[in-house]
């Protein structure tokens, strides 16, 4: 069993740590306690990822040539698995069932497209000694750690920013509509959550810490949905500790709501989703709510139908913000319920259950994940499932993951907060 790490095991080598004279102000951390809720992030995240893998493009509603039939419900979970858009005939490889993917202790988390540029940029972070990326750091972490050839387990709007890189375009660039018809794409929001991890209560570092990441795929509404994320991993740490976690993340989502353009499609599908959880309609019937009013008629702005995308754009940013919302304000902070319901909504079902997989299990923590399943789990991570470059062949643990994370929040809270971190006690000072 892993041991919690003392304060001498987290002391990053590549840091000076400079003396700091604590306020009464200042919010108090531990260190510890955080190494533990970021192994719960990676571990509640791939929980997630793995299972909204089974469901993954199952379901994307009637419009255009692909029609795929009712979408699931709960009454589904546990039944046979329906296969996907693009292979008509065969059921998942990871369950033939709807039901949890769980890695057994002893065995291998594999990296997929909700891990693997998150764990990019933490590489990119610490390996640099800097808070803030810039583009070509990015761009060089890119071209280094991503396959140009298929298969590179990228798609839309990544794909297009990696093509880009290659012909020498450096982020934001690479995400400007006139360079990347896909920046609208979903693809950032299961990049750059784990910003707000680094920044700690501090939303408005973590969103400095996140923008470019952000704009190397992502503009405007796609933009915003990332940054609405971002806002809420790093509020995770400000959650009352009195309250429930279904009362802590209705904060947090509000918080994050108040970042939304008023105007824009995004603001106005989650109040569309909220006023239908709040009147006590049925998850089920307010995901089907959602299909029609947002890619059937269109509403609010939502465009993508009459746009003639591949699939309906059902990788689009939008529609699986408003399926992620579903999840969310319906899971009510149980970490099964909510993947559950991430996987059964339909879409880019592994996106949303990952994310909030992830945000969960940071909240939870290792034993608050384990405890949640009643067992064990696998603490390795092959990275070099879906990206390349990395030392031990690609092997890494949750440990070492969160250690690494730690020391990036150490250098942030210094450089980027004007806080302090003292390792006597284990524990960060960090400005309110």
């Amino acid at each position: 069993m892993a041991q919690k790490p003392s304060a001498s095991t987290l002391r990053d080598p590549q840091l000076t740590y400079q003396s700091y004279r604590p306020k009464p102000t200042d919010r108090i951390l531990s260190r510890a306690t955080y190494h533990q809720k970021l192994y719960g992030f990676w571990l509640g995240q791939c929980i997630a990822n793995w299972t909204g893998l089974v469901t993954e493009m199952d379901k994307i509603g009637n419009i255009g040539e692909i029609k795929t039939g009712p979408f699931y419900t709960r009454a589904d979970w546990g039944k046979a698995d329906q296969p996907n858009i693009w292979d008509k005939t065969t059921v998942s490889k990871w369950s033939p069932t709807l039901d949890f993917v769980l890695e057994k202790e002893g065995g291998l988390w594999g990296a997929d497209d909700d891990t693997d540029i998150e764990y990019i940029y933490q590489a990119l972070l610490y390996g640099n000694k800097t808070s803030v990326l810039s583009g070509p750091q990015i761009r060089e972490g890119w071209l280094k750690h991503i396959k140009a050839e298929e298969e590179n387990f990228l798609w839309v709007s990544n794909q297009k920013a990696l093509d880009l890189m290659r012909t020498g375009l450096v982020p934001p660039a690479t995400s400007d509509p006139a360079n990347n018809p896909e920046y609208d794409m979903i693809d950032a929001q299961l990049t750059t959550e784990i910003f707000g991890f680094f920044a700690p209560t501090r939303p408005d570092v973590a969103l400095k810490m996140a923008q470019l990441p952000i704009q190397t795929t992502a503009r405007e509404n796609a933009q915003w949905i990332s940054e609405f994320y971002v806002i809420m991993y790093s509020l995770a740490s400000a959650a009352d500790p009195k309250k429930s976690s279904k009362e802590n993340l209705q904060w947090m989502a509000d918080e994050a709501r108040k970042h939304l353009p008023q105007n824009s499609y995004s603001a106005k599908m989650y109040d569309f989703v909220k006023s239908r959880y709040q009147a006590g309609i049925p998850w089920e019937q307010t995901r089907d709510e959602v299909y029609q009013r947002y890619q059937v008629e269109q509403a609010d702005g939502y465009t993508m139908t009459s746009q003639n995308r591949y699939c309906n754009a059902c990788f689009a940013a939008g529609i699986n913000f408003a399926s992620s919302i579903i999840s969310l304000l319906y899971g009510e902070g149980d970490l099964k319920e909510t993947i559950k319901i991430g996987a059964l909504a339909g879409w880019d079902s592994d996106n949303p259950t990952a994310t909030w997989g992830g945000l969960l299990g940071f909240m939870l923590g290792k034993e608050g994940v384990e405890k949640a399943f009643g067992r064990k789990f696998a603490n390795q991570f092959n990275i070099h499932r879906t990206r390349v470059g990395f030392p031990n062949n690609g092997i890494d643990t949750f440990e070492n993951m969160a250690k690494i994370g730690v020391f990036i929040v150490d250098r942030a809270v210094q450089e980027e907060m004007g806080g302090g971190v003292d390792l006597k006690k284990n524990r960060w000072y960090i400005p309110r």
